[in-house]
């Protein structure tokens, strides 16, 4: 458990703000370092302190360390804070193992996955432990290795219980990650609702894409609007990139790492949303607006009785039946709006389409090029 000290608001002006919690990577990092401590300097700690990569410190609780013929184990509870984070409240554990080479050797113990598809800064074959965690970790093991002044190196298993469990509730199986979670963090804290472990999932997806040579992806919200897209385009998993609400972290890495063409598949409330200019469509950050689609049922030529009811609606979806029934196309018309949206965020030479379907997985609403 990361300390209360580090990471909880204690008073004045700090009070009653959401709490900050400590990356897979920092958690790993402090285990491998209890670990380690015990087999160089016979020192056992119940808190190891770490450097994480903008140069504070942190001290993280170590639930248990163990010696066995060998090997040295740490574990550590993951703290995310106030974040909803998959791994929150898990225990991580690190075994370290001295070795006669030099450097660092790593392995996925139980719950951590192995890369298996290309387009991840990982190579394939390798545990998913990203680049910043390992780097972490052979700094703090290099700096105790000149405490002790050892020469060899170590093998470093990194491990999380239920990992593989947990890991259904993420991005990894298509991304290609088999067997349980990542290791991740480039900073090492996890700041609630920043969604940057989300975004770096999103980022990822497009880049399996693109390494594995696939030249159509559907950024889809939802697993109805996912199967929408498989069943429509016939794509492959690879091809699908979950975006949740966060419609701008795919459109804004499209500029940077284009592909040939993008499907927007959605909800139709969402992509009303998004056909605001909305780019993260959650209801925490914007509503559905009824008076807006009022004015587009006006526009699309709604009489005032219909106005009215899609103004008093309870859901988008409430609003939109009401237009159906009056051969009013506003589903196709919202779509269109969207498609403007993300044209100007996009290159001219990535094609694309909208798709809003219905909770049922019905297409309520379409618009191309």
């Amino acid at each position: 458990m990361t300390s209360a000290a580090s990471l909880r608001p204690e008073s004045g002006e700090n009070r009653g703000k959401l709490r900050t919690g400590l990356t897979t990577g920092a958690c790993a990092t402090a285990a491998a370092v209890a670990a380690t401590r015990q087999l160089l300097l016979g020192q056992s700690t119940d808190v190891a302190s770490i450097r994480l990569p903008g140069g504070s410190y942190r001290q993280l609780s170590i639930a248990d360390l163990k010696l066995d013929q060998g090997a040295a184990v740490a574990g550590v509870i993951k703290d995310a804070g106030d974040d909803p984070d998959a791994t929150h409240g898990a225990r991580l554990w690190v075994e370290v193992i001295l070795r006669a080479e030099p450097g660092v050797q790593f392995i996925a113990g139980a719950g951590v996955g192995t890369v298996t598809r290309k387009g991840l800064v990982i190579p394939v074959g390798e545990p998913a432990i990203n680049p910043v965690p390992r780097q972490m970790i052979r700094d703090h093991l290099q700096q105790l290795a000149d405490e002790a002044d050892y020469r060899g190196g170590f093998r470093v298993t990194v491990g999380i219980d239920n990992g593989e469990r947990i890991a259904l509730r993420t991005m990894n199986g298509r991304l290609g990650i088999v067997g349980g979670l990542s290791v991740l963090g480039t900073t090492g804290i996890v700041r609630p609702f920043s969604c940057s472990a989300y975004i770096a999932s999103i980022h990822q997806s497009i880049d399996v894409a693109g390494a594995n040579a696939i030249d159509h992806i559907a950024a889809c919200t939802g697993g109805t609007s996912e199967s929408y897209a498989q069943q429509r385009y016939g794509l492959c998993d690879a091809a699908i990139v979950e975006m949740g609400d966060l419609f701008g972290a795919v459109l804004k890495y499209l500029r940077r790492n284009p592909v040939g063409f993008l499907s927007l598949c959605a909800g139709f409330g969402k992509i009303g949303k998004f056909a605001q200019g909305n780019l993260d469509t959650h209801s925490r950050r914007c509503d559905i607006d009824f008076a807006w689609l009022a004015q587009q049922v006006a526009d699309l030529g709604g009489d005032l009785s219909l106005q009215e009811a899609v103004r008093n609606s309870n859901t988008s979806i409430e609003a939109l039946g009401y237009c159906q029934q009056q051969d009013i196309p506003l589903g196709n018309h919202i779509a269109e709006m969207a498609l403007v949206v993300a044209r100007s965020y996009l290159p001219a030479s990535i094609g694309v389409d909208v798709c809003a379907v219905d909770r049922a997985g019905k297409l309520v609403g379409y618009a191309h090029e």
